[in-house]
């Protein structure tokens, strides 16, 4: 059964695809663009989530680590640092702006961070519909050809056999990231990404099954974090990183190098030549990319250090090595590390394969549908983004489509990070407002050239 959303004229200004930090810091510039605004000024919004609640990497929510980014980049504060969505109102109203300020960090804890997103999620509820996953997007044109609106079917809550669709002039995809898995991977009880690391170890624990050897792939934060809190929820078993490199590489989170990171950035990148941009990305991948905090990093060297001197040693590196096999048995897995300066393999028995290999952003064009096609392409099939992110289109299209999270191709190292996630709210709330005065005007001025 498919129904169409409230009365058949009931047309949305922007529906939201997604409701993770991306788009609930859209929500919150609405929301407050609304509050302010006269009532046929005022922008009609709804976003749906898949998920039944709000929830951001729930399974990396190790309980002593912290953000990478400051807490002064939230969700509203490099847009509207008067807002009563920032990080330090929350803190206000949690009772602990006070002890915060004691800690003299601008680094939170992440589950805290997590909190304060959940917290502005849920003063924004009416304007999202959680267990609404999204099935389709469909152009929608009209009368004189032109595809003005989108049509967004979704799944009822509750009733995952109904539908709903809801018609909107533009949409706002921010989808969030996948796991990324070395080719051929299937996951298990045995074989796991870090995005679930936490209640998996959680449901191992709790069964008091015997763990002997822990496999750990990947020489980035994730990677490390995931060693480092095994080794402490398993006292009793081996911890092994297995990776390409000779040892893991320190973040570059110096002052200037930092400054990739500024909304003026995304400025410079986005006007230079393809050529330039490689080169960007490529000089300071170090500040992203397969890189570890510098602390983590020296705390990890400690342990090791410390059990070689106690005699007893459970935390071991696989450096420069890689992974070739992985082998199912009745009772672990049979796993072929390939030395990779010699060529020698070797068969390690472990228990369990946690694979922290990374993320990459989901497939649009399986999302968009038929709405993909209308999209215009670079040479290398990628979609063209506008700076404002919003996707070009062919001429007859009209409607539009903003992306958040999947456009590292057009606006640089931040398209998937939180650093410029409240200014790119407001250039997604300025292009909306923008482009209805255009749409406007130009149907005003039809009406009158019909008239005459």
């Amino acid at each position: 059964m498919n129904a169409l959303h409230d009365e058949p004229d009931a047309v949305h200004d922007v529906i939201g695809i997604g409701f993770g930090p991306s788009n609930l810091a859209l929500a919150i510039a609405i929301e407050e663009h609304n509050a302010g605004a006269s009532p046929e000024d005022r922008i009609r919004a709804e976003f749906l989530e898949r998920q039944p609640s709000f929830g951001w990497h729930r399974g990396m929510l190790i309980d002593d680590a912290t953000m990478q980014v400051s807490f002064l980049k939230d969700l509203v504060t490099m847009r509207n640092p008067t807002s009563d969505f920032t990080f330090l109102c929350f803190l206000r109203e949690r009772g602990r702006l006070v002890d915060f300020l004691n800690a003299k960090t601008l680094f939170p804890l992440r589950i805290e961070f997590h909190e304060y997103f959940e917290w502005a999620a849920a003063r924004l509820a009416h304007l999202v519909g959680y267990d609404c996953e999204v099935l389709s997007v469909e152009p929608v044109t009209s009368d004189d050809g032109e595809v003005r609106w989108f049509d967004v079917t979704s799944r009822v809550p509750g009733s995952p056999e109904r539908t709903v669709t809801r018609r909107a002039r533009n949409i706002s995809v921010a989808v969030g990231l996948e796991p990324h898995l070395p080719p051929g991977t299937a996951l298990s009880d045995r074989v796991w990404h870090n995005s679930e690391l936490v209640p998996r170890v959680a449901e191992l624990t709790s069964t008091g099954a015997p763990v002997g050897r822990i496999l750990v792939l990947g020489a980035g934060q994730s990677g490390a974090e995931a060693v480092d809190y095994l080794h402490r929820s398993f006292p009793d078993t081996e911890i092994c990183a297995v990776f390409a490199k000779y040892g893991y590489t320190p973040a570059d989170d110096s002052p200037f190098a930092n400054r990739i990171f500024d909304p003026e950035a995304v400025d410079v990148y986005f006007r230079s030549a393809p050529e330039v941009k490689q080169s960007l990305v490529d000089y300071h991948r170090s500040t992203n990319y397969s890189v570890v905090d510098m602390d983590l990093i020296e705390s990890l060297y400690a342990t090791m250090y410390r059990e070689k001197v106690l005699g007893r040693e459970r935390l071991r590196l696989r450096n420069v090595s890689r992974i070739r096999d992985v082998q199912a048995r009745e009772d672990r897995l049979d796993v072929t590390v390939e030395y990779l300066p010699t060529g020698e393999r070797e068969v390690i028995s472990s228990d369990l394969l946690v694979h922290a290999t990374g993320y990459r952003p989901r497939d649009l064009d399986a999302l968009l549908g038929r709405a993909s096609k209308l999209c215009l392409r670079d040479d290398k099939d990628a979609v063209l983004v506008g700076r404002d992110h919003r996707v070009e289109f062919t001429s007859e299209v009209t409607a539009g489509i903003y992306v958040q999270g999947a456009t590292e191709h057009t606006h640089g190292l931040t398209s998937t990070l939180l650093s410029t996630t409240a200014v790119r709210s407001g250039e997604i709330l300025d292009s909306l407002l923008a482009h209805r005065a255009d749409d406007t005007a130009a149907r005003t001025d039809d009406a009158a050239r019909t008239v005459v």
